[in-house]
């Protein structure tokens, strides 16, 4: 049996630039979080919660008792015959990448979209969340044959040429002459050592991916990028990846044709649970080690429906 949604609608294959550019719809009615300045401004040389973020310089004001002496302006105290004190809040500007995986593992769904669609949806609904939140955005957008950087910019245009990225990098599957022949051999791996080098000290960094093709190098390559940013991590699952039909022939769609499985296979069937366990553990040991949280975004879902279930009422993400 072809295996398809209960609404017996065709999976969505792709997605296009005007359905990205719409999803600001969507991301008025969430927020990023970590986002926002702090509300209190605080006087002295108080630290940041975020990692490798500052404190920017807000005013002075009459020094108040408690106060930490240091933040004393002397100029204005000699000038005005009265204590006055520095005030700081947090660094309203906060560097957001994407790092979006759109390889061949994503090219497949069996329920609402392919992968790669929800994966695309997800970036660009993120993507617009840091624009609203006065965020520079950026990205790292990459399949297993190519990959493209934009540097994070606090411009709509940035999430524009973002958003057609995601756009454009869906064909580089298997055999598409339109491949940037410089950039093949590119992967999580490749994404990640990239995003090191352009990502400043303290940037939220969302990773997208069905981590299909973890390597032993990517838990450190995660430990590396964790040590200086705040990484999230989001799981793109199509449920017929967790969870085979009671019994059937089934066919799944991919880059080169239609396979077909036996769901009442017994030997299939053991040997289908086994290696989605497997696959469970190493993406929760690869991620673990480093303190990122993994979040999982169904293909049934709508992602921002999804992302304002693992934000919530908190507003924290994993």
């Amino acid at each position: 049996m072809n295996v398809t949604p209960s609404n017996d609608t065709a999976p969505l294959i792709r997605i296009d630039l005007p359905a990205l550019i719409r999803l600001q719809a969507d991301a008025r009615a969430l927020r990023l979080p970590g986002s926002r300045p702090v509300a209190v401004r605080k006087a002295g040389a108080a630290r940041s919660t975020q990692k490798g973020r500052g404190m920017a310089f807000a005013e002075v004001r009459q020094y108040h008792p408690g106060d930490d002496i240091r933040s004393i302006d002397w100029r204005v105290t000699a000038r005005r015959q009265t204590p006055h004190t520095k005030l700081y809040e947090e660094e309203r500007e906060r560097p957001l990448l994407l790092i979006c995986d759109l390889g061949d593992s994503l090219y497949f769904g069996s329920q609402g979209a392919y992968k790669r669609v929800r994966a695309a949806q997800t970036a660009g609904l993120i993507a617009w969340l840091g624009l609203f939140a006065g965020d520079q955005v950026g990205g790292i957008v990459f399949s297993d044959h190519a990959y493209e950087v934009l540097r994070p910019a606090r411009r709509r245009k940035a999430v524009v040429r973002l958003l057609d990225s995601l756009v454009r990098r869906q064909d580089d599957h298997r055999g598409d002459a339109t491949v940037d022949a410089s950039r093949r051999g590119a992967g999580l791996d490749e994404a990640l050592r990239e995003a090191r080098r352009i990502a400043h000290t303290g940037s939220r960094v969302f990773i997208i991916s069905d981590f299909i093709n973890l390597t032993p190098e990517t838990p450190g390559l995660i430990a590396q990028l964790a040590r200086h940013n705040t990484l999230s991590a989001l799981r793109i699952v199509d449920p017929l990846e967790q969870h085979l039909p009671d019994r059937g022939r089934f066919a799944i769609a991919g880059p080169e044709g239609p396979l077909w499985f036996d769901a009442g296979n017994a030997n299939f069937r053991k040997a289908f649970e086994a290696k989605v366990a497997e696959h469970e553990y190493q993406v929760e040991r690869c991620f673990s080690k480093a303190g990122v949280g993994v979040s999982s975004i169904y293909t049934g879902q709508q992602p921002a429906q999804a992302l304002k279930t693992i934000l919530g009422p908190r507003g924290r993400l994993g």
